[in-house]
Formats: structure tokens, sequence, C-alpha cells
């Protein structure tokens, strides 16, 4: 099986590379388990890190009810944030740079103390928080189509691909995140609203999770880091010549265009 999960993960980063996405792992090896896709995964970093990339944060999926529901499942997942993914604030994205890519709004922590599991809860995040910034997730798929189930996703780094952040950075003193409101626009037309309760009811709990499955892998959240807990409304699928931006009230705005 080792050997399977190593070629699997080669797959995977040629996919990205080449832009020709792989049919379902699902159907081509119904065997796989969600551990084994978490390894894949693990497998895909390694090589990324041996190429020179370096682990910038984490980001949480599948953190809403209606997703969960959508893939069966009834936890969320996780993938990596490296540093040849990020954007800065009003930059340009070539379309062309991914497969199908779509964008999700988030509040992203920056971790002022490192976070351990097992048994981390939201206070524990939210005396570790020191910042909060608003961000547009850029996710991709290596699957055909968004064919998805979780064992793919999780496969493919949680569908990553790139994250903008937002250039304030707010302290979360007198912050309830949950009642935060976002609205997202494309190209000046309102497309999505949200609010962080949308994420597990609290974005803190979506990173308390994120630390204490993180555990079970022998991997830590590190002080410093960016943590996206996941999307406060639904992702939206981006074409050519969409400018994004998204507005968080407190937290300031971000945005992003693809070309």
């Amino acid at each position: 099986m080792s050997l399977l999960l190593e070629a699997l993960a080669d797959k995977l980063i040629e996919a990205e590379q080449s832009k020709h996405p792989l049919d379902p792992l699902t159907q081509q090896y119904p065997e796989l388990s969600v551990t084994d896709a978490y390894q894949i995964q693990l497998k895909v970093m390694e090589k990324k890190r041996t190429e020179g990339h370096r682990v910038i944060g984490k980001k949480v999926g599948l953190t809403s009810v209606a997703m969960q529901k959508m893939l069966g499942v009834n936890e969320p997942d996780y993938g990596h944030l490296l540093d040849d993914m990020q954007v800065k604030d009003g930059e340009k994205v070539k379309i062309s740079d991914m497969i199908s890519p779509k964008v999700e709004a988030e509040i992203g922590f920056i971790l002022g103390q490192d976070l351990v599991g097992p048994n981390v809860t939201y206070l524990d995040v939210l005396m570790a928080t020191k910042h909060v910034v608003p961000t547009i997730e850029i996710i991709d798929s290596r699957i055909t189509d968004w064919k998805i189930q979780l064992i793919d996703t999780v496969a493919d780094n949680g569908s990553s691909a790139k994250v903008v952040v937002g250039d304030k950075k707010s302290t979360i003193d007198g912050l309830d995140l949950r009642s935060v409101g976002m609205a997202l626009y494309n190209n000046e037309d309102l497309v999505a609203t949200g609010s962080g309760a949308a994420v597990l009811g609290h974005p803190a709990q979506a990173i308390a999770w994120l630390a204490n499955k993180l555990h079970e892998f022998g991997i830590q959240l590190k002080a410093g880091e960016l943590i996206l807990p996941g999307a406060l409304s639904g992702a939206l699928t981006v074409k050519r010549g969409d400018t994004i931006s998204a507005h968080f009230g407190p937290l300031g705005s971000v945005s992003v265009a693809f070309e």
C-alpha cells in the first residue's frame, strides 16, 4: 500500500503541474481509507518541502453542515498552506495557473502561540490568537470536474490552491467572531453573505478541531502560522475577468482579480 500512496502523491503533483486532472481516486482505488488519504497528502507536502517550499499554515475544510452532508461525512478535513500559495491583497491571478478554481471568504487566524492537541478548546485557540485577518482562499481540484468524495479532497491537500490575505490585522479583544458579517462581491455584484457562526458555530471551534486532529499525525500548529478555519459561505466559481472582494465589517476587506 505504501508504494501506491507514494505513486498517487506523484500523480497529484503531476496533475497540479500539468493542469490535467485525475479521475477520482475513490473510483480508481475504492480500497483507500481516509487515513490513506491523509498519508498521501503528507507525502505530497514532504515532496514539496524537498523542492524548497515552506509550510506557512493550515486550512480547515468541510466546516458547514451542508458540505458535510453532501460528502456524507460528520467532521471537517484539513490541508496545508505553502509559501508559493500566497497572493497579496489586490493582486492578479492567472486562471491558467489552475484547473477549475473557486473562491471562499474566510476569517484567517494568525497564531501567537503554539497549539498542541489532543485537548485544545476554542478558548485555547482564542488565547493563542495574535491577529485575525480578512482572507480569500482560492481552491482548486486536481480531480476532474470536482467529482470529489472526502478521500479525494483530503489526498488533494483539501483542494487548496492559493490564499489572499488582507492588509488589516485585528486583535480579537471585544470581538465576537460569531457575529462578524461577510459580504462577497464579484465585479461589484453582491454574490454571497455569511457570518462567523457559519463555521462550526465559531471559527475558533474549527481550529480547535484542527489542532486535535493534527495530534493524530504528530503535527502541531505553530506560532506565526496562518490558519484558515473554513468558509463563511459557499464556494464561488471564478473565471477570467472576475474581480472578487470580501468585506468583513470591522475586520476590513480583501480582493483578488483573475486574468
